[in-house]
């Protein structure tokens, strides 16, 4: 639109619940025409989502999903709480060593997905993370109760198909990678 005025106003803002992982804001605001109301959302900081390739096969995390109440396969992924402001490789290869003791010499920035960027400020960044070595995981206590295993793209797929592997991230950061051609059939 070329009008300048903009399409929601925020008049004020308050913090109606807050944690050390997000904080439930609801906005007072005004939208294009004039009219008011409100408008909650959840803000939260970005996270790293991880793809780990070691050339013929991939790392998945499973654990259980409190909201859910279920254990989920999903890509290696997190924040760090303690250090919002980290570097968003930093985050990566930290995340990816803490959830299943793999060091990566390659992570490479492949995109950036909204969640739910109709309920949460947060985003993700998904990297490829090759040149994989193991050594010992450094899980905290929310993570006692994770899994670590490998499957081929092959399976990977399967599982999203069956409905055994339903995290949405993980299927769009895979839907990426594959996009990016980085399991190109000489490397499947």
């Amino acid at each position: 639109m070329s009008d300048s005025t903009p399409d929601i106003e925020m008049i004020d803002s308050k913090v109606v619940y807050e944690n050390r992982w997000m904080k439930v804001k609801e906005d007072s605001i005004r939208r294009r025409d004039g009219s008011s109301g409100i408008y909650g959302f959840v803000d939260k900081p970005d996270f790293a989502m991880i793809v780990p390739f070691d050339g013929e096969r991939l790392y998945l995390v499973q654990q259980y999903r409190y909201p859910i109440c279920q254990r989920q396969w999903e890509f290696p992924q997190g924040s760090w709480e303690d250090d919002p402001d980290a570097k968003p490789e930093d985050l990566a290869r930290g995340e990816l060593v803490e959830e299943t003791g793999l060091s990566a010499d390659r992570v490479e920035q492949i995109g950036q997905l909204f969640p739910l960027y109709g309920t949460t400020t947060q985003s993700y960044r998904i990297f490829f993370a090759t040149g994989l070595t193991q050594g010992s995981s450094r899980l905290s206590v929310e993570e006692q109760d994770l899994v670590v295993a490998s499957f081929t793209v092959d399976q990977v797929e399967a599982m999203i198909l069956s409905g055994e592997l339903r995290d949405a991230g993980t299927v769009a950061a895979l839907s990426i990678a594959k996009l990016h051609g980085l399991f190109s059939s000489s490397r499947r």
